[in-house]
């Protein structure tokens, strides 16, 4: 069988050596490169994208890739995510101080000119017959003040065109009032007037029912249109004493994230510093400083305009509305000569409430506090007012006693003994303590803003640098693989 079968391979392998003997034998690296390719190309349509590009994400090149688009991405939305929020509190600050506050200011002002109007047109009914041109002027300049101050107050701190809001429908539904009620009152007091003069008894039913209708309807309508617009101060001004903690987490973030890059690339690369991201950090840090430093300014300066400006302010407003209301009592009480205990109670009450004001007030400016108001201010204040009581208590004796023409000077006369001069005073005292304080809350508001200022675009740009010098930078980097 082994020498038959020999002959017959040697025949093969000879006709297989004659059929390729005139081709050339390829060189058998290059037979093992073909068949590489070719398997290379038959198994890549098979390849899916995703198991290719988890491949590439592998190597240094791909991670340095998806450094790049973590790291710009994150920068980006940091730098959109603090231009938003620094705005929003620039455009709060800018609406407190351009609209909340002036209507804020109108509503306190509406308050206090209807009162005082309603005071003096009881002082002169109580004068009797003709009134002194001083008290009709004191009528007549109050009630306009007071319907300049509605027109102010029915202004709008809300975004034109958006549905109305519950808070901003009592506001509505109250400034309806005040338009409607107003020009009621006046003219029952006209009417008062006029029957006064002429001797007529029914002037008293006149005026009783118009200062009924001034202290049921509209100052209570006024009051509730003060409290709201004072809300739309304090609830905002809040939020704004809380430093912007999120934008402050996002840059530390995006600062630590680019510490870690540039020790990554100083192992892979055996480069100590990379000059793109050393520009991107440099960048990062100087709008953290900014911000810290802008930031906690704003905040600083907010947070004086609430303790200095708007608390003591709710305060001073207050203390005058009470003064308002403790005048009406006083000038009724002598209208009515009936039962006085409900006169009294109220004059009391509120004389009490005002000494419990202005004794926090002088707590607080003792115990050193930076604000505008003072304690000269707020002792001017408490000296009137305890003139007023003791000019009050000597009316109602005069009163008790029968002796309606004495009480009637010193409710009504110009002497510094009578309360008409005690009450000025103090209503005085309490507008300039007013003043100063809002004068204080301002400027405090604008400083805020001011320093605020520019701080959202100036971290959206340092960003957007920060975000093309990683890139600019990183790009050698990848090529360096190719």
């Amino acid at each position: 069988m082994t020498g038959d079968a020999s002959p017959v391979r040697t025949v093969l392998t000879r006709a297989g050596r004659s059929l390729r003997s005139d081709l050339a034998a390829p060189p058998i690296r290059e037979v093992l490169a073909d068949r590489r390719e070719q398997v290379a190309f038959g198994r890549e349509p098979g390849r899916s994208p995703l198991t290719m590009l988890r491949h590439y994400a592998g190597t240094t090149p791909g991670k340095l890739i998806m450094i790049v688009a973590a790291l710009s991405t994150a920068m980006l939305i940091t730098g959109w995510y603090g231009s938003t929020v620094l705005e929003n509190r620039t455009a709060t600050l800018r609406t407190i101080v351009d609209r909340a506050e002036p209507l804020a200011e109108a509503s306190q002002v509406l308050y206090s000119s209807l009162s005082i109007a309603d005071a003096a047109a009881n002082s002169a009914f109580i004068s009797g017959g003709l009134e002194s041109p001083e008290l009709r002027t004191r009528y007549s300049d109050s009630l306009a003040t007071a319907s300049a101050a509605l027109m102010r107050a029915a202004g709008t701190s809300g975004v034109p065109g958006t549905d109305p809001d519950a808070d901003t429908r009592a506001v509505t539904a109250d400034l309806t009032t005040l338009a409607t009620t107003i020009p009621v009152y006046s003219g029952l007091i006209e009417t008062a007037r006029t029957n006064n003069r002429l001797g007529n008894p029914v002037g008293s039913s006149y005026l009783t029912q118009a200062s009924a209708l001034m202290q049921s309807q509209i100052l209570p309508a006024a009051q509730r249109l003060y409290e709201r617009r004072y809300a739309a101060i304090a609830d905002p001004q809040q939020a704004l004493t809380i430093p912007p903690y999120g934008v402050y987490a996002g840059l530390l973030f995006v600062a630590l994230a680019l510490i870690g890059t540039s020790r990554y690339l100083a192992r892979r690369t055996r480069r100590r510093f990379n000059i793109g991201v050393v520009l991107a950090l440099v960048a990062i840090i100087g709008g953290l400083v900014w911000l810290l430093a802008s930031g906690l300014m704003s905040v600083a300066a907010t947070s004086s305009a609430k303790s200095d400006g708007v608390d003591p302010l709710r305060q001073l407003t207050e203390a005058r509305i009470l003064t308002q209301q403790a005048r009406s009592a006083e000038t009724l009480a002598l209208i009515r000569r009936g039962d006085q205990t409900d006169l009294e109670r109220t004059f009391a009450t509120s004389t009490q409430q005002i000494t419990s004001i202005l004794d926090d007030l002088q707590s607080q400016t003792s115990a050193g506090s930076d604000g505008p108001l003072t304690t000269r201010q707020i002792d001017s204040v408490s000296s009137a007012l305890d003139q007023w009581r003791t000019s009050d208590e000597k009316t109602r004796s005069a009163m008790d006693t029968g002796d309606f023409a004495t009480a009637r000077t010193l409710t009504v006369g110009s002497q510094p003994s009578s309360t008409a001069s005690s009450y000025a005073a103090v209503d005085s005292a309490l507008v300039d303590a007013i003043t100063t304080t809002r004068t204080g809350f301002r400027d405090d508001i604008n400083t805020a803003q001011r320093v605020l200022g520019f701080t959202g675009t100036g971290v959206l740009l340092l960003t957007i640098f920060a975000t093309a010098a990683l890139v600019l930078g990183l790009i050698p980097r990848v090529r360096e693989y190719r």
